[in-house]
């Protein structure tokens, strides 16, 4: 199988090898300056810069007699561009820099033979900018080489007026023949071997600056459209793209369908999804008078992400005095939360429903100084509609599932004009860095998982006292925020460990609270004796199930539990928040499905803080070990907590993104 694929990737190098050199006998070729191979030769040995997915013509030009190396990553795509490099007669480097990427991609050993090849009389090609991006941006890698080297650095393009572009990072383009060839070449760069960083830095943007303006002058004369060889977050930041006819079909659609909405708010508010008094915020119309002074918007969708801004709110109000909040949010749950929990100067609205009127009519009231939307809450027209006003938009605690991302992938046309409109985006991990980059957004980091740095969910005293004293010594089993079909696994489990944990409670927490009744009779239905909360709040002693079907509480239940099972991970939900469970000292088991917060399970399962169950035997055994082994529960929480200390800090990279927005404003 090995030697197949190494047959396949040699023949393919050679193949576009042939290519490379189709593309160059049958193109006209123009050169800038026109003596640009004498020049090259002139500097021999040099590095040669080029921007990556623009590098396919490059190694193919070079004066006569001049032996080239070039720098070729490690990864599995690369092999074939060695092997097409090899037939091209260049010697190959193999490494490239980490660029935000923490595993070693060789970058340590490129270096050095891309000393010893300058030093051997080899002038070496390599890229500017690193993988996975940002693109276009020149790393510190190359001028590290120049300067230890002392061979100059010549920033170099090459377009062609007819090619085929790719949806990457770099957008890789594909020169084809038959077409107009340009070389274009800048000045030479010195890098000195004493440079401090301030010079240092100012070669990077020389660099940087050349090479863009290099890449500008070679499609001009090659006469190739320079917007297709350009990436997607390169031309976001120079003008976000025009809503295409999806998104203005999207728009004229929900504005026609504004007949229909009392019908939807009705039929939801008899659903408990909506609150008959505030029904005019989902209008636009203002429940409260605007505050004099700033407003710094914050949208959130629904408790967990309330939960995950709240300190963030908290932040910006003590940072900025004289600076007001506005939270909206969408569920009847998060407003009654935030009627408890939002600090002086903050207030809280209902988020308009998605209809360009509505959205309008909000934004022509609060008139906000910054919108502040929260993890994967895009909605089109409140996103466009606040970009058109000019209103400054961050994304924080940004966050993609895997289906997300091919979703949105396959749905670029409608995600590049949303995503590029935010002047900042800040992620949970580098996956969705890289994704939301992908869809044109201008700038976009990686700043960590806010609901790591918030504090435990709230625990009512008098509730948790009351709870323990209907209670008893009786040994406490918590399933928090359960989905359908979590619930049976989770009583099979309860029938397992009865007879080992005696008089078990096990409580569980449906993660929409409207499911209890019908849980409650499925699970009867098995023979087990179940109580709902909103029916009795004192736990029976015959109890065998209790249904928390409340709202608000789950902070408290988790006070109470030796250990709890975090739902929406036994079935493809992908996982409820961990954190708060560990906050409040219980032992965490999750299912499989976690890709909601991927990062979270995978560090905290890896330093022994969580344990990760498949069936209800899974959950039996380990439940019942952690209740009669003390020893090994108190190892667990004390593992789980030292792991969250480890993830922390998205808070205040969060506020420092943030922070220059609202100063700007104020200025």
């Amino acid at each position: 199988m090995a030697e197949t694929k190494k047959t396949i990737v040699r023949l393919g190098g050679s193949t576009l090898a042939r290519f490379i050199q189709l593309v160059q006998r049958t193109s006209k070729r123009t050169y800038e300056p026109e003596d640009l191979l004498e020049r090259l030769a002139d500097v021999h040995p040099c590095v040669v810069a080029c921007w990556h997915g623009q590098f396919m013509m490059v190694a193919g030009f070079r004066p006569e007699n001049v032996k080239v190396a070039a720098m070729v990553a490690k990864h599995g795509d690369a092999e074939l561009i060695g092997e097409a490099m090899r037939a091209l007669d260049v010697e190959l480097i193999r490494g490239a820099g980490a660029g935000t990427r923490r595993r070693d991609r060789g970058g340590a050993s490129a270096l050095r033979a891309s000393l010893n090849a300058l030093a051997d009389d080899y002038s070496l090609v390599m890229t500017a900018d690193i993988p996975p991006g940002p693109a276009r941006v020149a790393g510190g890698g190359i001028i590290a080489i120049g300067r230890m080297s002392g061979r100059p650095i010549v920033p170099v393009a090459v377009a062609s007026k007819h090619f085929a572009s790719f949806d990457t990072w770099s957008r890789l383009t594909f020169n084809l023949p038959y077409s107009r060839l340009a070389f274009v070449a800048g000045d030479p760069i010195k890098v000195p071997a004493d440079a401090d960083a301030d010079v240092l830095e100012s070669k990077r943007l020389e660099l940087e600056t050349s090479l863009n303006a290099a890449t500008i002058r070679a499609y001009e004369l090659a006469g190739g459209d320079i917007n297709r060889a350009t990436p997607l977050e390169v031309l976001a930041a120079a003008s976000p793209p025009a809503p295409g006819p999806v998104l203005n079909i999207y728009r004229a659609g929900t504005s026609l369908l504004r007949p229909a909405v009392p019908m939807l708010l009705n039929i939801r508010g008899r659903q408990g999804k909506e609150d008959a008094p505030r029904r005019g915020e989902r209008l636009g119309f203002a429940g409260r008078p605007r505050p004099e002074g700033d407003v710094v918007w914050v949208h959130a969708a629904s408790v967990g992400e309330m939960n995950a801004v709240m300190p963030l709110i908290e932040r910006i109000l003590s940072d900025n005095p004289r600076v007001q909040v506005l939270l909206t949010t969408g569920t009847t749950t998060s407003a009654e939360i935030a009627a408890r929990r939002l600090p002086e100067r903050a207030i809280h609205q209902y988020v308009p429903l998605d209809v360009p009127q509505y959205v309008a009519r909000f934004l022509d009231h609060w008139k906000p100084t910054i919108a502040i939307f929260t993890e994967s809450d895009i909605w089109p027209n409140l996103v466009l509609g606040t970009a058109n006003r000019d209103i400054p938009l961050v994304l924080v605690n940004a966050r993609m599932s895997p289906r997300s991302i091919s979703r949105w992938r396959r749905f670029a046309r409608v995600g590049r004009p949303l995503f590029s409109r935010f002047a900042a985006i800040l992620t949970q991990n580098e996956l969705i860095e890289r994704a939301i980059k992908r869809l044109g957004a201008p700038h976009v980091i990686t700043a960590g998982n806010l609901k790591i740095d918030s504090p435990p969910p709230h625990v009512d005293a008098s509730m948790e006292a009351a709870l323990r004293a209907s209670i008893g010594q009786r040994p406490v089993f918590l399933a928090a925020s359960t989905h359908p079909g979590e619930d049976t696994i989770i009583a099979a489990a309860h029938s397992l460990m009865r007879a080992d944990i005696e008089g078990l409670l096990t409580i569980i927490v449906p993660r929409h609270p409207e499911r209890g009744t019908n849980l409650a009779a499925s699970l009867g239905g098995l023979g087990l004796k179940t109580q709902l909360r909103s029916r009795s709040a004192d736990v029976l002693p015959e109890t065998e199930i209790y249904i928390a079907d409340t709202i608000g509480e789950l902070g408290t239940f988790y006070a109470i539990s030796d250990v709890a099972l975090v739902g929406g991970s036994l079935v493809k939900h992908g996982g409820q928040n961990p954190i708060e469970a560990i906050r409040l000292d219980a032992c965490v088991l999750t299912g499989p499905y976690t890709h909601n917060f991927k990062d979270a399970y995978r560090s905290l399962i890896r330093d022994g803080g969580a344990v990760e169950v498949r069936s209800s035997d899974d959950i039996a055994r380990h439940v019942t070990r952690l209740h009669t082994d003390r020893q090994a529960a108190a190892s667990m929480r004390s593992s789980a907590q030292r792991s969250l200390d480890s993830m922390k800090g998205a808070l205040d990279k969060t506020l420092g993104a943030i922070q220059p927005f609202l100063e700007k404003q104020r200025v």
